[in-house]
């Protein structure tokens, strides 16, 4: 993240000098990335991302100082590029946490009743054998201690299950290498990183850049601060005070056959607005007056990062339930471990919840009053 001093919008510089220095920075933060692909490709990646993110981010919230078409299309790339290169670590992702929730839930499972366990002899008519009368409390005892051996359903169908979701992710997560090799490749690619690299020099300002920065960057961040509050307001926060949900349970047994959820799409949006306000917060290089907290913002973010792991884990387990002929062990374990990462899902709302709630009804400073830059604000959009 580019650091500045946190009186930056009382000092005397205009909108476009201080935009420019922040894209600057984030592009330096870029290309360093690509240049240390050799030596960790994977981080190299992730930061490739992050950067994107921030650069499509300030374009959108700050479009009105910038040629309009400009910068559609360069956050259209962008948007193309982040997406690639941050499939395989979510997909990365997705394998570690349900590899750990199914190892965490077969620990805590407790241990099943042997359904064939062995009893004493019968006879035909099934009395049992009198020669096996006297043996009778031996074998009882023996049938009992097999059954408190024998492992419970869950410890059974764990380690099938884990083995299937590996290899469903390490396919899917080997076809999005596959995809970021070829798009590290591509003439598309090369043409995203030029584009990236003249924003250090080489911006197509309006005129409404030159306005004093406090006038003209202030009012766009309160803009999307407000279009993240807004839509913050219409998520059932009342009921996602509660760690367990019963509405957001029967809208998951209400499950489409994708996999996907349709409470969860709300949350989403809000996690790509949030994630736009952070990145606006940045360019002005602290709080300005009537916005949030930094750390507030960061805290709330991981909560709804939690919440899009957990679901889109869910939806990978819920597809691999949908695999022809597997075992009912095996179905039982992914239904549990699906739960398991609904249920992860509701404490994730939970915790953003509480936050949102208790920081939106403090007090905070009167929001600025100048007008926004001359032009048309962009709709809303979320961040790659």
């Amino acid at each position: 993240m580019v650091q500045r001093h946190p009186d930056t919008l009382t000092r005397e510089a205009s909108a476009g000098e201080l935009l420019g220095a922040h894209l600057a920075g984030v592009s330096a933060q870029f290309l360093r990335a690509l240049r240390s692909r050799e030596q960790n490709e994977t981080a190299a990646s992730d930061a490739l991302s992050a950067s994107a993110r921030r650069i499509s981010a300030a374009l959108h919230t700050y479009e009105p100082l910038v040629d309009a078409a400009w910068a559609r299309t360069l956050r259209t790339e962008l948007a193309w590029l982040g997406g690639t290169l941050s499939l395989e670590r979510r997909l990365t992702v997705q394998l570690a946490r349900v590899h750990a929730a199914l190892h965490r839930l077969a620990a805590n499972a407790p241990q099943g009743a042997d359904s064939a366990a062995d009893g004493a002899d019968t006879a035909d008519d099934g009395t049992p054998d009198a020669s096996d009368v006297s043996a009778a409390p031996d074998a009882a005892a023996s049938a009992k201690a097999k059954a408190d051996a024998a492992p419970a359903p869950m410890a059974i169908g764990a380690a099938r299950a884990g083995a299937l979701l590996e290899r469903q992710l390490t396919l899917a997560r080997t076809r999005a290498h596959s995809a970021t090799l070829s798009a590290f490749g591509s003439a598309r690619f090369h043409a995203v990183a030029d584009s990236v690299a003249l924003l250090a020099s080489d911006l197509p300002f309006t005129a409404d850049a030159g306005a004093p920065a406090a006038e003209a960057l202030a009012p766009l961040a309160e803009r999307a601060r407000l279009r993240l509050a807004d839509e913050a307001a219409l998520l059932p926060l009342p009921e996602a005070g509660y760690p367990h949900d019963h509405h957001a349970l029967n809208a998951t047994l209400a499950e489409a056959p994708d996999g996907t959820h349709a409470q969860d799409a709300p949350w989403h949006r809000v996690r790509e607005l949030l994630r736009v306000a952070r990145y606006a917060q940045e360019v002005l290089g602290g709080t300005p007056p009537g916005g949030d907290d930094p750390a507030r913002l960061r805290t709330a973010s991981h909560a709804l990062d939690r919440h899009r792991e957990a679901a889109e884990a869910a939806r990978a387990v819920a597809a691999a339930a949908r695999t022809p002929r597997i075992t009912p062990a095996t179905a039982y374990a992914l239904g549990v471990l699906h739960a398991d990462q609904r249920a992860e899902v509701e404490a994730a709302r939970h915790a953003f919840g509480r936050l949102w709630q208790r920081t939106s009804t403090a007090p905070t400073a009167a929001a600025p009053t100048a007008a926004a830059p001359t032009g048309t604000a962009p709709a809303p959009a979320p961040a790659p």
